[in-house]
């Protein structure tokens, strides 16, 4: 993690290089920074300034003074909870670690944790969740590495679940662990079957609002459903030399629609080597933020599974097909979703790799 450090006074500085002692003991990549005349290479730029270029470059920032302060450095720059970096607050002399910013998708709550205990103070975390001890959907996606499909429904999930209402729950993947409380196991319909009374008749109920955790688009069991999405789809290519950047979007899209899958389940792009320089892959996988991994002929051929042979495509590349298996090569020898999927020069296939949620 790299973590951006401010201090504003001599107390301060003493109790940030105690922190970064910790910090870097823990792994951490931690820049510090000061802001006074007593300090040692005290920074001209304001701390405003200083703050911006943090919330581009850092994953936590920590300021190590009063609390006011923080928050002025930090509000130009405040825009989403998917993209800002997580905000602590510290006092000088090491007391109190306030959460701030990001609590939850920006790990702010955690690091306050981390941070309180390395400096043998006191936490602060207001998150609702948190204090009420009840199951936060945005923590659980960040901890399973899945995206959110809308924020503001996962807002209103949150806001049901600590008025006790009844939240469904659905998955297309098991899971190790015991459901948390508050969530009831549903059908991919929205479905929940429930003991009425001591005859033990069961009636069907379900709940206005939920989660479902699939890769799939039309996975909407609940009036309210909160879409959390596993990334961990691999999508298979190959094309023309020379194909435009535009037919191989097209295509790869077209392949996502037609099978129902979402683009953010999509965990990286993938060909054989003869393609690893190819502008129109590279241009899709800087554009998705998409790693692209190649494979050799030899490795290709280890995938497991039946696959639709062309002779074409061994003729020139040396092995019969190039989309199906690198998707299930990248997978981790995973699952096809699709058969080879062909048009207009370019070809797409999915793979699934084995997954499990993890409740802890």
């Amino acid at each position: 993690m790299k973590i951006s450090i401010l201090c504003f006074s001599l107390t301060g500085y003493e109790t940030s290089q105690r922190l970064i002692q910790a910090l870097q003991g823990r792994g951490h990549e931690v820049l510090l920074a000061g802001k006074s005349k007593y300090i040692p290479d005290s920074i001209e730029e304001s701390h405003t300034k200083w703050t911006g270029k943090q919330f581009r470059d850092a994953d936590a920032i920590i300021f190590v003074g009063a609390c006011g302060i923080a928050v002025r450095s930090i509000a130009p720059f405040v825009k989403s909870k998917k993209t800002d970096p997580a905000v602590l607050a510290v006092d000088e002399c090491g007391n109190y670690v306030i959460s701030l910013l990001s609590g939850h998708l920006g790990g702010a709550n955690e690091l306050a944790v981390l941070v309180a205990d390395m400096l043998g103070a006191t936490p602060v975390v207001t998150t609702a969740t948190d204090l009420h001890r009840r199951f936060a959907v945005d923590l659980f996606a960040k901890k399973n590495h899945c995206e959110i499909k809308s924020l503001k429904a996962a807002k209103e999930l949150t806001a049901a679940l600590l008025a006790g209402e009844r939240i469904g729950f659905y998955s297309e993947f098991g899971w190790d662990g015991e459901l948390p409380a508050g969530l009831l196991e549903c059908d991919r319909e929205g479905w929940q079957n429930v003991i009425e009374d001591s005859t033990e008749l069961l009636q069907e109920k379900k709940p206005r609002i939920g989660v479902a955790v699939s890769i799939h688009g039309d996975c909407r069991p609940f009036p309210v459903t909160v879409q959390v999405i596993p990334k961990i789809v691999s999508l298979g290519m190959g094309c023309k030399k020379g194909k435009d950047a535009e037919t191989i979007e097209r295509v790869a899209r077209r392949c996502l629609s037609d099978n129902g899958i979402l683009k953010e389940a999509l965990s990286n792009l993938t060909s054989i080597d003869l393609k690893k320089e190819e502008p129109g892959l590279l241009s899709l996988a800087e554009k998705w933020n998409l790693p692209f991994e190649t494979w050799t002929e030899e490795e290709l051929k280890q995938a497991k599974g039946s696959f639709t042979a062309s002779d074409f495509v061994k003729n020139i590349t040396g092995v019969d097909n190039v989309c199906e298996r690198s998707a299930v090569l990248a997978s981790g020898q995973g699952t096809k979703i699709t058969e080879k999927y062909a048009a207009d020069g370019v070809t797409v296939a999915l793979a699934v790799r084995d997954w499990r949620i993890c409740f802890e």
